[in-house]
């Protein structure tokens, strides 16, 4: 469905499609505020300072002579602001010693405050500039997460636990929410709805390895599919969706591999009604870093020949040539060079679930490299 806006929205479009980097220390804006509260600080107290004073300050432009409030509030802006008309001025001479010694340096440290605030403002917008232009630069085969939500986040951590790099991974979302959740996980977000193409390119979806989309709403995933399939035939596509029926649309809209969310967690809740240990099992397998994990693997040189049933792996389907067999499937009665296992293994390592390169094995496919 089209993105459409009854009235403009200024602030949402200055905002929308734009790139935002993890900050690397506090944000530019809590010094901006720390140092405008300095700047009025010693406003204040100048203002005191001269009030506490004024008999010792005479007012050229009063008949009287006299210096009330609104007098030093005037008199301590034009001093510090180094405009000094010289309608107000000290007489008395340790109201001038007052001026030479306490007021001067109080008016140094008032343009250090003003010019630091500007030159901090710009020095912040051209490093933050740089970072993103140098962060465009490196952005090939990367991973595109769509939707940084309790899926989104999932995927995330378990690519990371799978090695991926977290500066390989750019997240897109419209929500300030996700926004500040994913900066606390230090990516790259793209703000922005990612049914919009725009939104799409500046995440580097044309040069992405991957493309995760798990939005909210399964015409969201159609239409962000479509838009991904467009700018990058290449990609390989992960969605999720809500409803079965959907999962052929999904597919049928460019994306690779279909995960019915809501199917799943329907069939987890009935494996743990009919048997709480099958259900726990599940959920271990599923996990990462303890008990049981699900793997993929390059066959190892030495189990070349053997049969899915005799490595030390349990294994559960075996990849060839792009097609995935179950361990009993006939056709991968005896494994072959280039093949890759889908295994059921320990989390932690053991000698006896070798993977590729932890105790010098070689692969079949290091081997033909």
């Amino acid at each position: 469905m089209p993105y459409i806006h009854p009235v403009p929205d200024t602030a949402a479009e200055e905002t929308r499609g734009r790139v935002r980097l993890p900050a690397s220390r506090q944000s530019p804006w809590w010094h901006l505020t720390k140092r405008l509260l300095l700047a009025v600080g010693i406003l204040v107290a100048t203002v005191l300072l001269v009030y506490i004073d004024r008999a010792g300050y005479r007012d050229n432009a009063d008949v009287t002579h006299q210096v009330d409030l609104v007098d030093s509030i005037y008199y301590s802006t034009v001093t510090l602001s180094t405009t000094g008309y010289g309608d107000i001025a000290p007489f008395a001479a340790h109201s001038r010693l007052i001026n030479a010694f306490v007021v001067s340096p109080l008016r140094i440290a008032f343009l250090v405050l003003l010019i630091g605030t500007t030159l901090e403002v710009l020095a912040t917008q051209g490093r933050e500039m740089y970072r993103i232009s140098r962060w465009r630069k490196s952005m090939d085969q990367h991973v595109v997460v769509i939707g940084y939500g309790t899926k989104g986040r999932s995927a995330v951590q378990t690519l990371r636990n799978n090695g991926v790099d977290v500066e390989a991974i750019v997240v897109v979302d419209p929500s300030s929410t996700a926004l500040g959740e994913a900066h606390e996980d230090g990516l790259a977000v793209v703000t922005g709805d990612a049914t919009r193409r725009e939104v799409l390119r500046r995440a580097g979806v044309p040069n992405a390895k991957q493309v995760i989309i798990t939005t909210d709403r399964d015409d969201s995933t159609v239409l962000a599919t479509l838009n991904v399939r467009q700018l990058n035939p290449d990609t390989y596509v992960v969605a999720a969706v809500r409803e079965a029926d959907n999962v052929q649309l999904v597919r049928q809209s460019g994306a690779d591999s279909v995960v019915t969310s809501a199917d799943a967690v329907g069939r987890m809740i009935g494996l743990s009604s009919l048997s709480p240990t099958l259900g726990a099992v599940m959920e271990d397998l599923l996990s990462y870093g303890e008990g049981l994990e699900v793997a993929e693997r390059d066959l190892l040189v030495q189990e070349v020949g053997k049969q899915p049933q005799q490595l030390p792996d349990q294994v559960l389907a075996v990849v060839r040539d792009g097609v995935v067999h179950r361990y009993f499937d006939p056709a991968v009665t005896q494994l072959v060079r280039g093949d890759r296992l889908v295994v059921v293994r320990p989390a932690h390592e053991l000698p006896w679930a070798p993977r590729p390169g932890t105790h010098g094995e070689r692969s079949t496919t290091d081997e033909e490299d």
